[in-house]
């Protein structure tokens, strides 16, 4: 693709990066085969070729951003397929990103579109404030069909029952239960300690069992995936800091040897903290060597080695991929391959590269998208007649169990289960 950035763009990091990115498109259209927007609505803006075509006009003309622009980069859930099935490399995650902040800081939104993009990045990464809403919401979810749009689908999130936080989610240290192999940080994060707080619970038993010590850093929470997902860089950079801060501390002192992350939508923007603070002469080389230590918990456990396990059940799983983990951190059969070790028979879900319409906010902010690729994505998996569903990320197991009544469990809880762990809540009787 040609471009024609001026030397005084070119100057600035950004556009720089942003030049490179377009000149590796060759324009061939194999990204609209996977795109999930496109297969759904078929328009050329909604998909990667199309917006791309949008976001070099913008910024090439130094134009801000307009409501075409906004609308069609909006629907685009960054699931990456994309850069899974270009033959050319194009970084569309960076690409795409630097067009979410461009429309953040030059297009003026409707008031009630960006007071509700404002009250979500001001509660969704604070697992208090988010707390209270979910409470909030519970309570006002038998009233949910008086409203429409999204605020319903806010309501429709809405779990029927909240548990309490757990205790496991304080700063504090759990020490490996057999000889020392490695020393860890875990990522609490802000939604999942929320809603499925047996998560953290289950990946601590996991890790300690397998003589891995673990520390739950002071200072560190979400991973700012949220915010920088709206285009805010500004509340995304500033969560993020806090965590390399946190975690920079840990490595000075007693030192680390991974940073593991059991919500793949985080590990992606935490593998990506070395590119996102690569100008910044304070932080670009903690920032990397935080990025450098990422692993997601299955990428970790296939590292160290499962220990002799078995399913304590004959267990059939539908595998669920999410894309933040096959198409953002590129890993694919470490999980499958960690739960067949366990003697569970596991399933590829057809269409299995299509987003389940989760993509962190997506689903409240488009929800009429998000439910149509989340009965497709139900569709295809209730064809393999699983007894339950495994997956790695928090957004996926909340949007999927929303429209099935098959269990959806996260990985680590089978492989807990597996290796003497309790039986995850949410399986079917015996």
């Amino acid at each position: 693709m040609q471009t024609s950035f001026t030397l005084a763009q070119l100057a600035d990091p950004d556009i720089a990066e942003a030049d490179k990115i377009l000149r590796a498109c060759v324009h061939c259209g194999f990204c609209t085969a996977t795109c999930p927007t496109y297969v759904l609505l078929g328009d050329e803006l909604d998909s990667p070729r199309g917006r791309i075509y949008l976001i070099k006009d913008m910024l090439e003309n130094d134009k801000p951003a307009n409501a075409k622009v906004a609308l069609h980069i909006d629907r685009c859930l960054s699931c990456l397929a994309c850069m899974t099935t270009c033959p050319s490399g194009v970084h569309y995650m960076h690409l795409v990103d630097h067009a979410r902040a461009h429309i953040e800081e030059t297009y003026e939104r409707p008031f009630l579109d960006r007071a509700l993009r404002a009250l979500l990045a001001a509660i969704l990464p604070y697992p208090g404030r988010f707390r209270a809403a979910l409470a909030a919401a519970w309570i006002t979810k038998p009233l949910r069909f008086v409203f429409t749009g999204r605020l319903r689908a806010i309501l429709e999130m809405a779990p029927a029952t909240l548990s309490g936080p757990s205790s496991v989610d304080r700063p504090q240290v759990f020490r490996a239960e057999s000889p020392r192999r490695k020393r860890v940080a875990l990522l609490s994060g802000c939604a999942q300690p929320v809603l499925k707080p047996g998560i953290n619970e289950a990946t601590i038993r996991l890790l300690t069992r397998h003589g891995v010590e673990v520390v739950v850093a002071e200072g560190a929470g979400c991973c700012g995936a949220l915010p920088h997902h709206m285009g805010k860089s500004g509340p995304a950079h500033d969560l993020a800091r806090a965590n390399i801060a946190a975690w920079t501390k840990e490595i000075e002192g007693e030192g680390l040897d991974a940073i593991v992350i059991n919500a793949s939508g985080c590990g992606t923007p935490i593998k990506d903290y070395g590119f996102m603070f690569r100008e910044d002469a304070a932080w670009a080389a903690k920032a990397a060597r935080i990025s450098a230590l990422a692993r997601d918990i299955s990428e970790f456990m296939a590292e160290i080695g499962l220990q002799p396990a078995r399913a304590p059940e004959p267990l059939t799983l539908a595998y669920h991929s999410a894309c933040s983990l096959q198409h953002g951190q590129q890993i694919t059969a470490p999980p499958k391959r960690l739960l067949e070790s366990c003697g569970f028979a596991v399933r590829d879900v057809p269409e299995g590269h299509l987003c389940c319409g989760s993509a962190g906010t997506y689903n409240l902010l488009q929800p009429a998208l998000a439910r149509q690729l989340r009965d497709r994505k139900i569709r295809n998996i209730e064809s393999t007649q699983a007894d339950a569903i495994a997956t790695g990320n928090i957004g996926c197991i909340m949007q999927i169990a929303g429209g099935t009544q098959t269990p959806v469990l996260h990985t680590v809880e089978l492989l807990d289960w597996a290796t003497g762990g309790p039986r995850p809540p949410g399986l079917p009787p015996r």
